[in-house]
């Protein structure tokens, strides 16, 4: 097994490079991945989870060192929110660093951050909620179209305090996948979310069998913030490919993904 979503102390990890990656060969994987948060807000904004863009190259070469430790292939990207306001600048500034894959997340819905907290999902009517989930799966479907990032992070984030939509394959959601598919990504099976509210993996269960069914290519990561979580919920995660209907994983190096047999 391997594991490319994991975060350090460069943005929201709590360990260092070199602690998750001696982590992760203890745990016996066969590869690991480092992938810190980037964020080029359209208003110019920073956050405390993400490293500023001026230390991305410290960033790699801190990751490459890790490597040498340890007798276990690394692998180094970086979990980058897309914006149309800012592709074309996320692009430039990735393009020019030499990673290993790219993830493409979704935190926010226009100025709402739909992993924030319970409250403020809980501050709205039902109709609202609905609104900032369509919001996502736009945002979702142009990410796929932008062509910049190997692979989907956490696909149905918004879920995580446990404010699902009313329907289970909503029409913008289906879109979403269609254009996941036409862009040869990735979607990853996300296992930090058997730890939060929802109590499921992202995305869920009728999800990925959609995504199965349009071909797309999957792989599990951890999204480990710590050097205890970087393997969590793997076996139950395999059995979710499964059933699903995934027989293959992918890998990554130097941008190039191979097929692996789950």
């Amino acid at each position: 097994m391997t594991s490319y979503h994991n975060h350090t102390v460069f943005s929201d990890g709590k360990a260092t490079a070199e602690e998750m990656v001696r982590a992760a060969a203890e745990a016996g994987l066969a590869e690991v991945g480092i992938s810190d948060h980037v964020v080029l807000h359209p208003e110019g904004k920073t956050f405390k989870w993400a490293m500023p863009p001026e230390r991305l190259d410290e960033y790699v070469a801190t990751a490459r060192a890790a490597a040498e430790r340890f007798n276990i292939p690394v692998r180094v990207g970086v979990e980058a929110d897309f914006f149309p306001e800012t592709a074309e600048a996320t692009r430039r500034l990735l393009a020019a660093r030499p990673f290993d894959f790219l993830i493409g997340s979704v935190h926010f819905a226009a100025g709402f951050l739909v992993d924030a907290g319970r409250k403020q999902w809980a501050e709205l009517n039902e109709a609202q909620r609905e609104e900032k989930w369509t919001v996502y799966w736009h945002r979702i479907r142009d990410l796929a179209r932008s062509g910049i990032f190997d692979f989907v992070a956490h696909l149905d984030v918004p879920k995580r305090f446990g404010f699902k939509q009313k329907e289970e394959l909503p029409q913008a959601a289906l879109d979403a996948l269609d254009e996941i598919a036409r862009s040869g990504m990735a979607v990853e099976i996300n296992t930090a979310g058997w730890t939060h509210k929802v109590q499921e993996a992202y995305p869920s269960p009728a999800l990925l069998r959609e995504a199965c069914r349009r071909k797309i290519p999957t792989l599990i990561n951890a999204d480990a913030h710590a050097p205890q979580d970087i393997a969590q919920g793997f076996g139950p995660a395999k059995l979710l490919a499964r059933e699903a209907g995934y027989s293959r994983v992918v890998r990554y190096e130097g941008r190039r993904r191979r097929d692996w047999p789950l």
